[in-house]
């Protein structure tokens, strides 16, 4: 099969599972996030796939061709560290070029592609520049022109936004996605940002406690979760406690709700309906909308200029609603009002 391919890989460290049965596959030329919050698994089977870890049990293959022994020097991966694992005693040009020289390509082969890959990432003409010279935004772009000197069938990212400022971070994550679109190369990132995952990945593998919860398109698991970790995890979302009835029906503090979307996994009884705060409305109490509402009293506003926040008590439970200042309805701390739910935003989970 082409792509990546990972097969019921399980990694264990003694009696601890750091990865537990996961199962995968992409096709060429995507690319991939591993989500998730630390010591969830992901970075364990980013170094699996790059041969730096070897898995208990399971078989990861590219291309139809099984990588699980394959030593790491003859997988034909380009990786970017964390830290960015740069030689500070070598210039630009002599780190970009180092994979190079030590497989046998000529002086004229590795200054040719160190000049295509500079100009790749937009910093031509500094070949001789020492790396102590070089800012962090800097320092990652050289990075990962070094990993992409071979050619690399697989790219793989570890973090590598971590070290950045924030303004940097959001530049760098379009300019990493553009460059990978260009070349067409798999890539896999690993990551516990959201909004770098949502950013760039073709498909988000969403990790937590070594076991994968989700995997789909950045849209497909935010309006879509498959259960409370990955709607709790992938941005904001109100979870409130709900009843599901043998015949399908659904009620919040006893208001019976509408929904469009239910889990596999939720059953009859205790469930949790989920919705984003993008999707609730609030209403002033003589306006009492025809759908899914239910009555509360305001007890917090933040206006942040492009949005406005607006906490709801709604019997004891807290919703949160965002709108926009076009769509503000006037209302004020300790107002009574009604919080709208439209059924196509209702997603029912599993307790």
């Amino acid at each position: 099969m082409s792509g990546l391919n990972i097969q019921n890989v399980t990694k264990k460290y003694g009696e601890v599972t750091a990865v537990q049965d996961v199962n995968l596959h992409f096709n060429k030329g995507e690319m991939i996030c591993f989500l998730g919050p630390s010591g969830c698994g992901k970075t364990t089977l980013l170094r699996m796939i790059a041969g730096l870890e070897e898995a208990t049990n399971g078989s990861i293959s590219f291309d139809g061709k099984d990588l699980t022994h394959v030593p790491v020097h003859k997988r034909n991966i380009g990786m970017v560290f964390q830290s960015f694992a740069l030689f500070p005693h070598l210039s630009v040009g002599e780190n970009i070029s180092y994979s190079m020289k030590i497989r046998g390509h000529s002086r004229s082969e590795c200054e040719d592609r160190v000049k295509e890959l500079l100009d790749m990432i937009h910093l031509p003409g500094i070949e001789d520049r020492r790396i102590t010279q070089m800012s962090g935004g800097q320092r990652q772009r050289v990075a990962i022109a070094r990993a992409l000197a071979l050619n690399p069938e697989i790219f793989l990212l570890d973090e590598p936004m971590s070290a950045l400022d924030a303004n940097l971070r959001e530049s760098m994550q379009i300019e990493l996605r553009r460059l990978q679109q260009n070349l067409g190369i798999t890539t896999v990132v690993v990551t516990h940002d959201q909004t770098e995952a949502m950013t760039m990945a073709d498909d988000i593998v969403v990790m937590g406690r070594a076991r994968v919860h989700q995997t789909g398109s950045p849209m497909d698991i935010y309006k879509t979760p498959k259960n409370k970790f990955v709607a709790d995890f992938i941005g904001t979302s109100n979870l409130l406690p709900a009843n599901l009835s043998a015949d399908g029906a659904v009620a919040v503090n006893g208001v019976a709700m509408k929904f469009e979307n239910k889990s596999d996994d939720a059953q009859a009884g205790d469930v949790v309906l989920m919705t984003r705060p993008e999707e609730v409305f609030v209403h002033k109490e003589g306006n009492k909308p025809a759908g899914n509402a239910l009555e509360g009293i305001v007890n917090f506003i933040r206006d942040i200029g492009m949005t406005i926040e607006i906490l709801v008590d709604c019997d004891g439970q807290e919703v949160v609603s965002v709108m926009t200042p076009k769509d503000f309805p006037e209302v004020e701390l300790g107002e009574k009002v009604y919080v709208e739910m439209p059924p196509s935003a209702c997603n029912i989970l599993a307790a």
